[in-house]
């Protein structure tokens, strides 16, 4: 595709070895196969090799795998993204009815992606809607792939919090949220 990378996979490393175990040759290839693996929490998303025992992954194990792909085989240009984005009735038509009873226009939401040459690249599902709209990032950050646990975690509550401080005529808390 234009503008996406692609390059041999060649690396000895584990990850690497995963997915040319399954014949997968190059990372347009394993990005096909992420995109169309089900949307699923995995057992142990420090581990990122299990996304191919559990047959699932979330934004965070998919997109950090395949930074973790690009890192074993010297592809340097592909950044993992942690994005605060607007979670809304019309990108995410599941949580439209939460918005509404809520009386909500949009819940901020953590996010991974990759970044290549300023283009976001989005394998969370085939035609992922939330990244589409440019107007709908609200913040975002650089981070390693073993950042998408704890400090994700982290900086979504932090966020929430300072976003419920500056909206008090939200009477929720970060966690109903």
């Amino acid at each position: 595709m234009k503008n996406e990378p692609d390059f041999n996979i060649i690396a000895s490393e584990n990850i690497s070895k995963q997915f040319i175990s399954k014949n997968i040759l190059t990372f347009q290839q394993a990005a096909e196969f992420i995109m169309h693996m089900p949307y699923g929490r995995n057992a142990n998303k420090s581990d990122l090799g299990t996304i191919f025992t559990d047959g699932c992954a979330t934004c965070g194990t998919k997109h950090a795998i395949l930074k973790q792909l690009a890192t074993e085989n010297g592809f340097k240009d592909l950044q993992l993204t942690l994005a605060i984005v607007r979670m809304n009735a019309k990108n995410t038509p599941e949580v439209a009815s939460t918005l509404q009873k809520n009386k909500l226009e949009y819940i901020p939401e953590a996010h991974n992606y990759l970044k290549y040459k300023d283009t976001i690249l989005d394998y969370t599902k085939p035609n992922f809607r939330s990244t589409k709209d440019p107007d709908n990032i609200l913040e975002e950050i650089e981070i390693l792939p073993e950042q998408i646990t704890d400090y994700k975690v982290a900086y979504h509550k932090k966020y929430l919090q300072n976003w419920l401080n500056s909206n008090p005529q939200i009477k929720l808390s970060p966690d109903e949220l």
